[in-house]
């Protein structure tokens, strides 16, 4: 029994302090931009509304794409 009052009182104190520390205006705890892909996976689950930074890399990844294949289809240049 004194595990658990222990334990419960820890993870009391450690949600009053993250809601103290979000009414003081700090930013909430968020999630990491990427996560799986930080190891080299991709999220199979797939993402309705991917965040700013993995947009931007997925367009550029796109580009560049585009452009090489434009590159290979063009004749060559003597």
């Amino acid at each position: 029994m004194t595990i658990f009052l222990v334990t419960f009182l820890f993870m009391g104190i450690a949600v009053l302090a993250m809601a103290i520390g979000v009414m003081a205006g700090r930013k909430p705890i968020g999630g990491s931009c990427g996560g799986l892909s930080k190891i080299g996976l991709e999220c199979d689950g797939g993402c309705e509304k991917p965040c700013p930074k993995r947009l931007a890399r997925l367009q550029a990844e796109q580009e560049a794409a585009e452009a090489e294949e434009a590159d290979l289809s063009a004749p060559p240049s003597r």
